[in-house]
């Protein structure tokens, strides 16, 4: 009788398909395929973040090899952000219409391409130009992970699982240092053709990085679709095979076990006869109409409200939380070759090096024989973003012990707080013990805000659209990005301070907006 209840359990109880694979993901638990999905999203989430953390550790030591001054360095550390702005205004609209997994393999096939171009690069234009394009592939990677992962996971474990992804950023901070330390004290260097073509220490470093996106191309390529997503596009048989599949791994059962064998047996029947019907280009037009038609309900309230809340909270703190972690290299660069002491603060020390490197530009005009000598790191940089990697991982363990208890909206507020006392401090740090403190604090806190912000957006916005909504959120943090990491060196000239105090101002906005972070929707 047991049996016969569950077979029918989507009929007598009236539950939607997407309730219907939530009930199945409550009998499936958490186990050996989402243990495999977590693996596949770390590799995936590795290759993404280095693709903007790598050139940071490379400004110093490449700066006379691409001849770069501080302003190109921040348009180089930009460039993956124009890249991943122009692909994300189309992504999430593409993965809502024709599916999750191949976009994904998509993007990080053409991400282990440009990795390779950008660690064959000669010359500043080549360099930039790989880099725009590893941003473009990021870009429609980056929108399905975060879909992917909520669509197999039951409500009631989806926050701790997405927080365990989201940690992964935090990973790759340790990752990425941790390689740059292994790789670029080295020296390196590999001539071809009669010194026309140099590979230098650099280059290797960025050919080691370029495994990260061929794991993550490979382990994807081995996924099924998001069920959810194709019972959207009514395609019941598919997802019906997944969610067997899924359950047959997961408890190491045999597939004749699975509790609802009738689950969706009539919708099976009636979209069977009508795909038989349909030609390639019916098929095509009608996803498109439909992923069309599914957006209507995000252009009017309130998840037109929601999209701006979040998309404005994700534009300051994405924007915030890249400065700070992309120019911690370089800043600790500066305090390393100037010796930052009790005589002076942080914001004294970096005034001191813009001065000088101004100084040190209009020379080189004028006397073209001057020999450029970079500010390699030491490895005391390296340490120091490890340090601010391992403390990053600490508020994930945290925040998914409270956050069910104490709410987002509370977690957000918080955060918010935190993160100002520590931006002030960083301008009055007197000892590289105290910079380091306070970045790791600020970095650490606003991974947290960001994962908090993606998590209410999954739960608000309905699967149809919610790759859509993911991929407007993500064009506006991209911009915020790029806004940071293109005024920081320019406010940065004007005054160390000026780039602080303006951060700390914007984050009091985001405390204000935090407080309008919409509830939970089952979805």
């Amino acid at each position: 009788m047991a049996q016969s209840s569950k077979t029918s359990v989507s009929k007598t109880e009236s539950f939607s398909p997407i309730q219907d694979i939530n009930k199945v993901f409550e009998e499936c638990k958490f186990g050996r395929f989402h243990i495999r999905l977590l693996l596949t999203t770390f590799a995936g989430f590795i290759a993404s973040i280095l693709v903007t953390n790598s050139t940071s550790y490379l400004l110093p030591i490449a700066e006379c090899d691409l001849d770069m001054n501080l302003r190109q360095k921040g348009l180089l550390t930009a460039m993956p952000f124009f890249g991943m702005l122009i692909s994300s205004v189309i992504s999430g609209f593409l993965i809502d219409t024709f599916g999750r997994i191949i976009f994904l393999k998509l993007g990080y096939g053409g991400l282990f391409f440009f990795t390779l171009l950008s660690a064959s690069s000669q010359n500043y234009g080549m360099y930039a130009a790989a880099k725009f394009g590893e941003g473009v592939l990021v870009g429609i990677a980056n929108t399905g992970i975060m879909s992917i992962t909520s669509e197999f996971c039951h409500p009631t474990v989806r926050d701790r699982v997405m927080l365990c992804q989201s940690a992964f950023g935090a990973m790759a901070q340790i990752i990425c240092p941790a390689m740059a330390w292994g790789i670029l004290l080295q020296d390196w260097e590999w001539s071809f053709f009669g010194g026309s073509f140099v590979l230098k220490i650099w280059n290797f470093y960025l050919f080691a990085m370029s495994f990260w996106s061929f794991v993550g191309y490979f382990l994807y390529s081995t996924l099924p679709e998001s069920p959810k997503f194709l019972v959207t596009q009514k395609k019941y048989l598919e997802a019906k095979n997944i969610l067997v599949n899924v359950y047959a791994e997961n408890t190491r059962k045999a597939p004749e076990t699975f509790p609802y064998p009738n689950l969706w047996d009539q919708e099976i029947l009636e979209t069977t006869s009508k795909v038989t019907q349909k030609h390639s280009f019916g098929m095509f037009r009608t996803q498109v109409l439909i992923g069309l038609r599914n957006m209507k309900p995000m252009l009017q309230r309130p998840l037109i409200s929601y999209l701006i809340i979040l998309g404005t909270m994700q534009l300051v703190i994405v924007g915030i939380y890249d400065v700070l972690r992309l120019w911690f290299p370089q800043l600790s660069t500066i305090v390393e070759h100037y010796d930052l002491d009790a005589s002076q603060n942080l914001c004294a020390l970096v005034d001191n090096y813009t001065a000088t490197e101004k100084l040190r530009i209009a020379n080189s005009t004028l006397n073209s024989t001057e020999v450029c000598v970079p500010h390699i790191s030491g490895m005391e940089t390296y340490i120091d973003s490890i340090i601010i990697g391992l403390v990053c991982i600490v508020p994930y363990f945290i925040s998914g012990v409270i956050v069910n208890k104490v709410g987002k909206k509370n977690l957000l507020i918080l955060s918010g707080i935190i993160c100002i006392g520590a931006l002030l401090g960083i301008r009055w740090a007197q000892s590289k013990t105290m910079m380091v403190a306070l970045f790791s604090v600020d970095v650490a806190i606003m991974q947290t805000m960001k994962s908090l912000t993606q998590m209410v957006l999954v739960e608000v916005f309905p699967t149809t659209i919610r790759s859509v909504a993911m991929s407007l959120v993500i064009v506006l943090s991209r911009i915020g990005t790029l806004i940071g990491n293109i005024g920081f060196p320019i406010l940065l000239d004007k005054g160390c301070e000026v780039p602080f105090y303006s951060m700390a101002g914007m984050m009091i906005c985001l405390i204000v907006l935090s407080m309008f972070t919409p509830k939970k929707k089952d979805t």
